[in-house]
C-alpha cells in the first residue's frame, strides 16, 4: 500500500475526444463540486487531475500518456509528491491497470460507466489503495449523478450509449459496451433540469443516438424522434439537435420530424465513413453509397434548407486510389455543411488492425489532404451560400472584440455580430459576410 495522501480540494478534469466526453467532463466535473471540491483556479495547479480520455485513434491514447508525464513535471511539488492523477474515459476501459503499470503517477482508472464512482475512489486513493473501476452498469452511473445546475445556453444530454454495430475498425463496442436507451422518464426528467438551469439548446448524444428507443409516459413504444416531440412541447427551450447518428438507423419518422418539428434544427450528422462500397463492407458498415444517399435525399425533401455533416476514414486496409475517387466522389455529390475526416488508425483488438493490405502512412496523407481540401471547399461554398439570409442566432459568448457576441446559426455556423444582446438570447441577424469557419452578422434593428 501507497502513503496516504491528503484529501483534494481543487480539481481540473480535461475531457478528449467526442461529445460524448464532453458530456462526461461536465458530469463529472458537477459530481467533485458536490463534493466540496473545487475547481482549480487558471493558470494553478490541482490536487485531482482527471483525464477523461478517447480510445478511438492510436495519437489520442498515446496522448494520455504524455500528458500525465507533463502532470508529474510541470506540477511535482518540493516534496516529491505531484496531484493526484485519475485516468477516465475509453482508454482506461480498454487498458485497465495496465495504465498504473505504464505510469505509476495514476493513483485512479476509472471507465466511461463507473465515474459516479468517483468520491469512493478519491477516498481509496487518498488512503494509498489502487482504485481501478471499468464495470459496466450505465443505469447505475446515471441515477447517482447530482442534479444539473448551471449550465450554458446549450447542452449536451446523453440519451443513449454503447453500440452494437461493431464497425472493424472501431474499439467503441468494446470501450461502452452494447447499445442501451435511458429511460424516457429519466431524460425528460434531466431536460426539465437542464431548462431550468439555463439551457435554452439541447443537444440528445449517444454513439448512435438515433438508435434510442423507450416507453413514453403513457407506456407507448417510441423512438427517437417521439423523444424530440416531446421535448419541443416545453415552451421555454427553443432549440434541439442530436449526435451521432447511424444511416441504419434513421428512420421515416425521424426524417419526419425534420420537417415537422420547428424546434429541431436544420441539420444532420450522418457518417458515410468511405464512398466506395467495397470499403463500406470491409468496415462492416452494413449500408452502401446508394442506400445513403438516398436517406440524405429524404431528408432534403422533409427540410429543404437542412446542413449535413459527416465522418470520413481515408486509408481503411485495401483501399485503392479508386475507391478513394468514389469517395471524393460522394464528397462533391452531396454538398457537406462540414464533415469530420481522419486518416484510419489500427485499434488493437479490432478486426481490421490485422487486415490485409494496411496503406502506407505517406499515402494516407496525401489522400486525406486532397479530401479536406475537398470539404473545405464544400464548407465554403455552404457559409458563402448563407450569405443574405436572416435567421435566429443562440448567443453563446462574448466574441473577442468589445461589443461583440458569438453564437450558432440554426446550421450550427458559428455567426459573429456587434450590438445589443446577452449570453442565452436568440436574436434575429442578417448574415453579411462568410468565412471558412464562421460568419459575420448584422443585428437585425440593432
Amino acid at each position: 500500500m501507497a502513503n496516504p495522501s491528503p484529501a483534494p480540494k481543487t480539481y481540473r478534469v480535461k475531457s478528449f475526444g467526442c461529445q460524448m466526453n464532453v458530456y462526461d467532463g461536465e458530469r463529472m466535473a458537477e459530481l467533485l463540486g458536490s463534493q466540496g471540491i473545487a475547481p482549480a483556479p487558471e493558470g494553478e495547479e490541482a490536487d485531482l487531475v482527471v483525464l477523461n480520455t478517447c480510445h478511438i485513434r492510436e495519437k489520442a491514447a498515446e496522448k494520455v500518456y504524455s500528458d500525465i508525464g507533463r502532470i508529474v513535471k510541470d506540477w511535482g511539488r518540493d516534496d516529491g509528491s505531484s496531484p493526484l492523477i485519475a485516468v477516465a474515459g475509453c482508454v482506461a476501459q480498454a487498458e485497465g491497470e495496465e495504465i498504473m503499470a505504464r505510469a505509476p503517477a495514476v493513483k485512479m482508472v476509472v471507465g466511461p460507466q463507473a465515474y459516479h464512482r468517483l468520491p469512493e475512489m478519491i477516498a481509496e486513493a487518498t488512503a494509498g489503495r489502487r482504485a481501478v473501476d471499468t464495470d459496466m452498469p450505465a443505469q447505475a452511473k446515471f441515477d447517482a449523478l447530482p442534479a444539473r445546475r448551471k449550465v450554458g445556453p446549450s447542452a449536451f444530454l446523453t440519451v443513449q450509449e454503447g453500440c452494437d454495430k461493431f464497425c472493424t475498425y472501431c474499439v467503441v463496442p468494446y470501450t461502452r459496451g452494447a447499445e442501451i436507451s435511458r429511460p424516457f422518464s429519466a431524460i425528460v426528467d434531466e431536460a426539465k433540469k437542464l431548462i431550468e438551469a439555463g439551457a435554452r439548446e439541447l443537444t440528445l448524444i449517444g454513439q448512435n443516438v438515433n438508435a434510442w428507443e423507450g416507453e413514453d409516459g403513457k407506456g407507448r413504444a417510441v423512438g427517437l424522434d417521439g423523444l424530440i416531440r416531446h421535448l419541443a412541447e416545453d415552451p421555454d427551450l427553443a432549440r434541439i439537435r442530436y449526435t451521432t447518428s447511424h444511416p441504419n438507423d434513421m428512420t421515416e419518422g425521424l426524417i419526419a420530424a425534420h420537417g415537422e418539428v420547428a424546434k429541431l434544427m436544420p441539420f444532420l450528422h450522418l457518417p458515410v465513413q468511405s464512398g466506395s462500397n467495397r470499403i463500406l463492407k470491409a468496415m462492416n458498415r452494413s449500408h452502401t453509397a446508394e442506400s445513403y444517399l438516398e436517406i440524405l435525399e429524404r431528408v432534403r425533401a422533409a427540410r429543404g434548407d437542412i446542413a449535413l455533416s459527416g465522418d470520413f476514414i481515408v486509408g481503411f486496409p485495401g483501399e485503392t486510389e479508386e475507391d478513394f475517387a468514389q469517395t471524393l466522389s460522394l464528397v462533391q455529390s452531396v454538398g457537406y455543411a462540414q464533415c469530420f475526416s481522419f486518416k484510419y488508425s489500427p485499434r488493437p483488438g479490432t478486426p481490421a488492425a490485422t487486415m490485409d493490405h494496411q496503406i502506407a502512412p505517406d499515402v494516407m496523407d496525401e489522400r486525406l489532404q486532397r479530401l479536406q481540401a475537398a470539404l473545405n471547399a464544400s464548407q465554403h461554398a455552404f457559409n458563402a451560400a448563407s450569405v443574405g439570409k436572416r435567421c435566429a442566432v443562440l448567443v453563446e459568448r462574448k466574441g473577442r472584440h468589445a461589443g461583440q457576441w458569438l453564437g450558432k446559426s440554426p446550421w450550427l455556423q458559428s455567426v459573429h455580430f456587434e450590438g445589443a444582446a446577452d449570453i442565452g438570447d436568440l436574436v434575429e441577424v442578417e448574415l453579411v459576410a462568410a468565412g471558412p469557419n464562421s460568419l459575420s452578422g448584422r443585428l437585425v434593428g440593432g
